[in-house]
């Protein structure tokens, strides 16, 4: 009874206790929601500027790095998705090719020469017969072998660069156009300041042979074609004028086997960009980049890797969507070692880079229409994942936002319209 009669007492019995108890529970929710307030701002504040880590390759290519409010902003990129888009599998493999041709010793004996010419190196050091097929008899008869030290000097530049850097879209205007117009005349201190006004990136789709675009794509400031892809006799389908010609190693491997590496379809001025399939294929760029006339240029590694990561991501999603599958089957329909971009995507991309507006010229597919309109090709190479390609053109036209890894760079896509 006395425990109750205290208890009632000092619970109802005493009004100013009442009172005071009742301003206390105010003032003490007043803290609570401010306390929860302060939480929510600081945690809103954290997911903004923290950065998360996703360590997907092996260190020696960096880390890959996704900010938290990206993917709290961009709800449809999967981070799992994001993690294996970017390993790369050929890492320790281009390492190990890079290094054995960055090997003083592969050639050099206390400082002195051991061999006299490339076809002398190359008989010793094979590569696995890399270099056995890199050039042909008559160069490698009459190029010493004082080629060597630019070759090193262009391949250490270029590995040097094998790491994830998102930035590198907004780098694309002094990485490519810059030296394109300095080597034109625009002198050494030459600094472009601006991109192309308007760009057509001309695809080798067979659709193109259904309109005559020709006109209309030589009305832009500048024209970008693929793998020097023949347009003689397809000028009103395709056009004239070039600008870029943006094309993979293999075809100035190709062209290196001609008198003077002749590689110029367009014309002796057309700058030429290439992506290298192989880090061997420097020495052809070496020994072609001395005879040519306009700008010979590589893509930088950083871009290469930030196109490769791109695509795979489409690749890995599509096929989880369409078959339902775990992710680890993807490797039964693509070969992760051979998987690739296309030149067409990355001249794409290229044109995000340099370009005020990009239209888009043959790239697609429709029954009847060959693969390249110049040639019979009817098949589609494996390596590539087109149809990943094209939903990616899909995003960059509709949805540019939510295209991966670009978010944390802050680059903005510029206008871009596909002729289909």
């Amino acid at each position: 009874m006395k425990s109750a009669g205290a208890g009632g007492g000092g619970g109802y019995g005493d009004s100013s206790s009442q009172t005071r108890r009742s301003t206390v529970r105010v003032h003490l929710s007043g803290v609570l929601f401010l306390i929860a307030v302060i939480t929510f701002v600081s945690c809103q504040n954290a997911a903004r500027s923290c950065v998360k880590c996703y360590n997907c390759a092996s260190s020696s290519s960096g880390n890959i790095f996704l900010s938290e409010a990206s993917s709290s902003l961009i709800p449809t990129l999967n981070v799992t998705l994001l993690r294996l888009a970017a390993v790369d599998v050929n890492e320790a493999e281009r390492k190990r090719e890079v290094e054995g041709l960055l090997n003083v010793n592969s050639f050099e004996n206390n400082g002195h020469s051991t061999h006299r010419s490339i076809a002398s190196w190359r008989k010793y050091h094979s590569l696995n017969g890399v270099l056995r097929s890199s050039l042909t008899k008559r160069n490698t008869e009459t190029i010493g072998i004082h080629l060597f030290p630019e070759f090193h000097k262009s391949l250490r530049n270029w590995y040097r660069n094998d790491r994830y850097h998102p930035g590198i879209m907004s780098e694309l205007l002094n990485l490519v156009k810059t030296p394109i117009e300095h080597h034109s005349g625009g002198g050494p201190g030459f600094a472009s300041t601006s991109k192309y006004p308007t760009c057509a990136v001309v695809g080798n789709s067979g659709i193109l042979l259904k309109h005559e675009l020709g006109d209309l794509i030589d009305s832009h400031d500048a024209v970008i074609r693929l793998n020097n892809a023949q347009t003689q006799g397809y000028h009103r389908n395709v056009g004239r004028k070039t600008t870029i010609s943006f094309m993979n190693s293999n075809i100035l491997h190709l062209c290196a086997r001609r008198e003077a590496c002749y590689c110029h379809p367009y014309g002796p001025n057309v700058a030429i960009v290439m992506y290298m399939c192989q880090p061997v294929q420097f020495l052809d760029h070496v020994i072609c980049n001395s005879s040519h006339k306009s700008a010979l240029l590589i893509t930088d590694l950083r871009f290469d890797m930030l196109c490769s990561m791109i695509i795979k991501y489409y690749s890995l999603k599509m096929f989880v969507e369409e078959t339902r599958r775990p992710l680890e089957d993807w490797g039964m329909f693509h070969d992760a070692k051979m998987f690739h971009y296309s030149s067409g995507m990355q001249a794409v991309m290229l044109a995000l880079g340099i370009c005020d507006q990009v239209s888009m010229f043959g790239f697609g597919k429709s029954k009847g229409a060959s693969h390249h309109y110049h040639t019979n090709q009817k098949m589609e190479l494996d390596l590539h994942d087109y149809r990943a390609e094209y939903e990616l053109y899909r995003d960059i036209l509709e949805r540019p936002q939510v295209i991966p890894f670009l978010a944390d760079s802050g680059f903005k896509i510029p206008p871009v319209v596909m002729h289909s």
